[in-house]
Formats: structure tokens, C-alpha cells, sequence
């Protein structure tokens, strides 16, 4: 007979230092990932110090001339940052709204698809332009768009669309457009996996019942599905507005041939094509530092901004 005092007991937790010896062949997959982060995120911590430094080339950070925050006042100072702001949000606001919006639309239309080798091949030809660098996208967009025979303008004239022919990089107008779209065109069907993951998880009965209650096909995507990848949605929504002063570096860099288009200059300079310029090209290491470190604050304070609003409205927060 099992004594009452006995089974009621709680089962203590082994320690950490036990459970790491139990489980000792876990724990060597996962030291080399702990390496990685330490190595490549944790240390270069320590080179923030040259954002409050006069830092030259050849000094081991925290051995040059401390300056205070003299960096910072010439970032805040710099005619270029208010041009340089504006189109990081422009582009960021375009990303984080039609871009963000697009795979979710494509995800939920493919799950509405029931012929599964069609379903099939539109997902691996969506994850294809993934896998391509942008030096061969850039390649691909400026013999697809250029003014002298590029297909999308010879396609135009014959539909009559437009007399003369565009030139797509020879105007700075049309370049927050053309990076909307090139980005869009090449994350749709990887940005879309993690939606058509969480689709897999909603239970078939849910969709007979509306069947049964005479729900349209749109009705059954709005209430059943949308309504299901909602905390997805809105977790990777609060993410990516973490990141909004973070621009894709190769895509700006190749679409403007390394920003020597002097057209698309004063709309595709971005913070971070901004700080390499600076911080590299001009060899200021300390004004680059500043500006990174700037940067990666504000995103903090989005991050928390988005993440306490989205907890507030009873919504999946990230913590």
C-alpha cells in the first residue's frame, strides 16, 4: 500500500549540473552554437567603445584618444542623416506594410489550392529566388528593365501601355517602388513557409463545420484561417518592426552598382549603405561605430514600443 505522505511529496528537480552530465551528448551539439553567438555576437560588443574614441586604423579598441560623445553630435549634425532617415523609412514602411502583407496573401491562397502537384511546383518555384544572390538578381532586373530592349519595356510599347521606353535606373522616383518590389519578388515564397506551417495546424473540422453553416470560401480564409495565423502574424509583425532602420545592404548596394548611380543617390542612401560609406569608404571607424550604435537603439526601443503595445491589445507578445 503506497503511503500518503510518500505520494504526495513532490518529485524534486534534478539540478543543472546534474541534468548537463545526463544528458552530456545534447549538451556537445549544442557548445559548437553557443560558440558561434559568443565568438560573433557577444565579443564585438566590446568594439562599441570606438563610437566614444577617436579610433585609427591599427589601434586595438579602447586604446585611442576617448573624445565623449563627439561622434554622435557630427552624426546628428550631418545634412546627409535627415535624407538618409527618410528613405531607410520610406523603404522600411513599404517593406514592413505591402511586403509584409504579400506572403501572408500568397500563403493563404496556396492553402486554398487541393491539387497538390500544382501546389508543389508554385512553392518550389516561389523558394527558388531565395537561394540567388543579389548580384545575380541586380544582373537580372537591370537586362530585364533597361531602357534599350529590356523586356519589361519592349512588353510595355507592344501593349502600348507607354510610348517611349522608362528608364527604371535612371530615376530616383521609381526607386522605392523598385525595391518593394525586387525584395518582394525574391523572399515571397520563403517569407510565406512559416505561415503555410502554421496553416497545417488548423483543424480540418473547423473548416466542414463552416461548410455546413453555408460559409463562402472567403469567409472560411477570413474567419478560420487568418484568424488562426493571427499570433504568427503578429509576432513576426513586431520583429520586423524591430528592425525597421535595418535595410537589405546587398540588395541597395547591387541595385545602384555600389551606389556609384549617381540618379538613385539621393533616394537609395539608406543608414546602412550611409555608414559604410563613412565608416569605411572615409575611413572613420568611430562616426560608423556612433551611427551603428545609434541605430541599433532605436530598433531596441521599437522592439519594446511594438512588442508592449501588441501585450496590451491581449495579443501573442514576444515576452
Amino acid at each position: 500500500m503506497t503511503n500518503p505522505s510518500t505520494a504526495s511529496t513532490p518529485r524534486k528537480k534534478p539540478g543543472f549540473f546534474k541534468r548537463a552530465i545526463e544528458q552530456w551528448d545534447l549538451q556537445l551539439l549544442v557548445i559548437p552554437g553557443i560558440l558561434l553567438l559568443f565568438v560573433f555576437s557577444y565579443i564585438p560588443i566590446y568594439g562599441l567603445v570606438m563610437a566614444f574614441q577617436e579610433y585609427r586604423m591599427g589601434d586595438f579598441p579602447g586604446q585611442s584618444e576617448w573624445v565623449g560623445f563627439k561622434q554622435f553630435i557630427a552624426l546628428f549634425t550631418d545634412k546627409n542623416l535627415p535624407l538618409v532617415l527618410r528613405n531607410t523609412l520610406a523603404i522600411s514602411g513599404l517593406k514592413l506594410t505591402i511586403g509584409f502583407v504579400c506572403p501572408i496573401v500568397f500563403a493563404v491562397f496556396l492553402n486554398e489550392m487541393h491539387r497538390d502537384g500544382i501546389k508543389k511546383v508554385i512553392q518550389t518555384i516561389s523558394y527558388l529566388p531565395h537561394f540567388i544572390s543579389w548580384t545575380v538578381c541586380a544582373t537580372l532586373l537591370f537586362d530585364f528593365l533597361k531602357a534599350d530592349g529590356g523586356a519589361v519595356n519592349e512588353l510595355l510599347m507592344a501593349l502600348h501601355l507607354i510610348q517611349e521606353p522608362i528608364d527604371f535606373f535612371g530615376r530616383g522616383d521609381l526607386f522605392w517602388g523598385l525595391a518593394l518590389v525586387s525584395d518582394t519578388w525574391k523572399e515571397l515564397g520563403w517569407n510565406s513557409i512559416i505561415f503555410i506551417s502554421a496553416m497545417a495546424g488548423v483543424d480540418a473540422e473547423m473548416y466542414e463545420a463552416a461548410d455546413i453553416d453555408g460559409a463562402t470560401r472567403a469567409q472560411k480564409m477570413w474567419h478560420i484561417t487568418i484568424k488562426a495565423i493571427k499570433p504568427t502574424i503578429v509576432l513576426l509583425f513586431i520583429m520586423n518592426v524591430g528592425g525597421i532602420l535595418n535595410q537589405n545592404f546587398d540588395q541597395i548596394m547591387m541595385l545602384t552598382k555600389q551606389l556609384g548611380n549617381p540618379m538613385l543617390k539621393d533616394t537609395a542612401n539608406v543608414i546602412d549603405t550611409y555608414i559604410f560609406q563613412v565608416g569605411i569608404s572615409q575611413n572613420r571607424a568611430s562616426f560608423g561605430t556612433a551611427a551603428g550604435l545609434v541605430k541599433s537603439l532605436i530598433n531596441f526601443v521599437l522592439l519594446i514600443m511594438a512588442n508592449t503595445i501588441a501585450d496590451k491589445a491581449g495579443e501573442n507578445a514576444l515576452f
